[in-house]
């Protein structure tokens, strides 16, 4: 049945939930059977429970999950034991997926601007007008799906949609319903992945994000990368790291956490060593001359290809000696203490093998990101640990042809390239769907400026919740949050072979909530716009179908089934489809002369604006651990999280050393300037002496303008955008935001309030 005008509304009002209850999952028989609902009738409740399996939505990491539901209400989230990625351990941001189906500030149903943009005042519309005989809404009732229409009738050719990096069959449907307009597709993250996939391009040759074999390797050496938190895939990683660490019969492998902050993976180190902002390329340039001048290289390695026929003698100008001054923090670890340091941590790399050396966050994040990234990825190609055990393992295509197994976003070069069109009028439908780049782009870029002077620009926004671009939104249209829906996703990295999860709905929105879901509205409008011929399906659940019976026809994979029935209901019970036979490909061989191509890379950071004066301090912005980027700041559960290193909850805190705090006589909770030469913000002080002298450190997560209260709520001084005052620096070779390459003054304020956490007043002090 096609989703014609006349039965969009009946269709949407059926149930949503086509969800099969789950088997096997390993749920203790009589765990949490009885519970007492409230305002149930006493016959309704029958103390017996049953869990489904989906997908997380709350991190890009697409945890897979199952979800305990009585009585059509969904009540407990816990990790699914079967999905490959997660095997059964969830992160905490899975739970408060919850509460944003039981949020009382969900948008309850579509809103029409009603005063000028960016006032917030909007008025409630119905979804379709009153049919007459031949099914044509009446001219005098508007309504959000004739408004829609008639927008992208007139500006399809004008239209850029804006929405989280996107994979599976969703990515696909709304590349193609953009081209299909002549429009096109931006995915947004406020800190996107753009130049390590550039690095993992230019040294393996891969599209695909690699996984790590953590659990296989017995010495582990990371820069920048916060994997045991918020980068990229951390609860795939804290698993492997437990095993790391304590695998039964295996030996405690060694960890070395190369950062200029102390971040909860640092903390977890063997060895902290804390790095001069930008230099972790050079640091692993000068471990690479190491291992080659002294012939530690793994068996086998072919050193005259890796350097073009020179040996170590590329990589004179790196050795230990000629940088220590350079790349350290601390004035400890400088000289020939800082050399032995070096020489030292490349010769337990190169012997205590299979050994893996990973790099992102804040190495990737500086003008110079890209030979960072390049010169650590690199070192394993020394020590042997490409494509094999214990070491870095590439991940295979995904299986169904033409439906991305990688999620895309604009580089900050790109959205500089947006706003200027936005100004011009070249930009004139702005759809956008889980992207908010007014709060995520810094404050230079006046990208919010832009929308707000674009008097010929219609913006559209499909989100449950209110945010800071959407608030500038023309028509608000209220999607469904994802227990609510249907969907799936091939999740980036996998975990070394082929993975496709799929998410189904669990229970039906309230009754007084009237949600959308977001991928059937596009192809609503493809049908009323006369683009079936490139979006034929009746609706996005028979899209997800289509791709099921792929998965059937391939013969192959975790689900035997005898009919394409039998297949759907088993990967709606299982959570997704897999196959350990499909690996990606190994070994891999290095490019020909790679330390040349990276050695004619090497360039030192750049710090725009302030500059390196004695006054400015390094400022080390940080994904929040439960908030990251902020998507999660409507959540109180995720605001009420104590940071696992501070334990301070809700607000925005500058993590300061207590020299550099002594000599700005600030103390903890002191309310502090932050001031970079764009912008600046308030935020309160915490003193620790785990930061490096010369540097401060600032969650993301804090200082919306717009939306819930939970988010809202708090007053300027303690809860702050960090990414607003970045300078708007780029990533050389990839034109990504050089979120790490901004320097800052702090200056008392006078004001003072007490620091929310939990750890007391008995803090941690520097020894020696």
């Amino acid at each position: 049945m096609k989703l014609t005008r006349r039965n969009f509304l009946a269709w949407a009002g059926l149930s949503a939930v086509g969800a099969v209850a789950c088997e096997g999952f390993g749920i203790r028989r009589g765990e949490l059977d009885i519970q007492s609902p409230v305002r149930l009738p006493e016959d309704l409740v029958k103390g017996q429970d049953n869990w489904y399996a989906t997908l997380c939505r709350n991190c890009p990491s697409g945890e897979g999950i199952v979800v305990r539901v009585m009585e059509g209400r969904a009540k407990k989230i816990q990790g699914n034991p079967q999905y490959p990625l997660n095997l059964g351990k969830h992160s905490a941001r899975c739970e408060a997926g919850l509460q944003a189906v039981y949020h009382p500030d969900r948008i309850g149903g579509p809103l029409l601007r009603s005063g000028p943009r960016g006032s917030g005042h909007f008025s409630p519309i119905p979804w379709t007008g009153p049919l007459g005989p031949s099914g044509s809404s009446a001219p005098s009732a508007p309504s959000a799906i004739d408004i829609l229409r008639r927008q992208l009738e007139a500006r399809g050719d004008a239209l850029l949609m804006v929405t989280e990096p996107m994979r599976g069959h969703l990515g696909m449907l709304v590349g193609r319903f953009a081209q299909a307009l002549g429009g096109r597709h931006l995915g947004f993250e406020a800190l996107d992945h753009n130049t390590y996939r550039t690095a993992v391009k230019g040294i393996f040759g891969q599209d695909i994000l690699p996984d790590f074999d953590l659990a296989n390797s017995r010495f582990l050496l990371s820069f920048g990368a916060d994997f045991l938190s918020t980068w990229v895939s951390p609860t795939r990683w804290s698993l492997g790291y437990g095993e790391f660490r304590q695998g039964e019969g295996r030996e405690r492998g060694s960890f070395y956490q190369v950062d200029s902050r102390f971040s909860m993976t640092a903390a977890n180190a063997d060895k902290w060593l804390p790095i001069r902002p930008g230099w972790e390329g050079y640091m692993a340039l000068s471990l690479a001359y190491v291992i080659i001048s002294e012939a530690r290289q793994a068996p086998g390695v072919d050193v005259s290809a890796l350097t073009g026929g020179r040996g170590a003698a590329i990589l004179e100008r790196f050795k230990p000696e000629a940088l220590a001054d350079q790349v350290f923090l601390a004035d400890s670890m400088k000289g020939q203490a800082g050399a032995e340091i070096i020489r030292n941590l490349a010769r337990e790399f190169a012997e205590r093998r299979p050994s893996l050396a990973i790099g992102g966050g804040s190495a990737g994040a500086h003008t110079n990101g890209l030979f960072n990234l390049e010169a650590i990825y690199a070192l394993n190609y020394l020590v042997g640990s490409v494509g094999s055990p214990g070491g870095i393992r590439l991940n295979p295509a995904g299986p169904l042809g033409g439906v991305p197994a990688a999620g895309q976003s604009g580089t900050l070069a790109e959205w500089l390239s947006v706003t200027d069109e936005i100004r011009d009028g070249r930009i004139r439908l702005l759809m956008l769907h889980d992207a908010d780049p007014v709060y995520g782009l810094p404050e230079s870029l006046r990208f919010q400026q832009a929308l707000a002077d674009a008097d010929d620009l219609f913006i559209v926004s499909f989100t449950p919740f209110l945010d800071d671009t959407s608030a500038m939104a023309d028509l608000i249209l209220p999607d469904r949050v994802y227990l609510e829906d249907w969907g799936d996703d091939i999740p980036e990295p996998g975990p070394g072979h082929q993975v496709v999860g799929f998410q189904q709905p669990v229970v039906n929105p309230l009754h007084d909530l009237d949600p959308r879901s977001f991928p059937d509205i596009l192809l609503t409008m493809a049908q009323e716009l006369g683009k079936e011929s490139e979006l034929p399906w009746a609706n996005y659940k028979q899209l997800l179908r289509e791709g099921s019976d792929a998965l059937f026809a391939l013969n192959r994979g975790s689900i035997r089934a005898v009919s394409a029935d039998g297949f759907w209901t088993q990967l709606l019970q299982r959570g997704g489809w897999w196959d350990e036979g499909q690996k990606g490909p190994q070994p891999v061989s290095p490019p020909d002369g790679l330390y040349g191509r990276i050695i004619a890379k090497a360039a030192e950071p750049q710090f725009p604006g302030l500059g390196l004066s004695g006054d400015t301090f390094y400022l080390a912005p940080f994904a929040h651990n439960t908030l990251l980027d902020g998507r999660n700041a409507h959540l109180p559960w995720l605001q009420a999280a104590p940071d696992p290193l501070t334990t301070i909850t809700w607000q925005t805190w500058v993590e300061m050393n207590d020299g550099d705090a002594r000599s700005l006589d600030v103390r903890e909770g002191d309310i502090v300037l932050v001031e970079s030469s764009r912008e600046s913000f308030r935020a309160l002080a915490y003193l620790t002496p785990a930061v490096p002298p010369g540097t401060v450190s600032v969650p993301l997560g804090g200082g919306r303008r717009n939306g819930s209260e939970f988010a809202t709520g708090r007053p300027g001084r303690e809860s702050s955008n960090v990414l607003r005052i970045l300078e708007p620096s780029q990533v050389e070779g990839t034109g990504a935001l050089a979120w790490a390459g901004t320097r800052v003054r702090l200056t008392r304020t006078g004001e003072s309030v007490k620091v929310s956490k939990f750890e007391g007043i008995v803090r941690a002090v520097e020894i020696g």
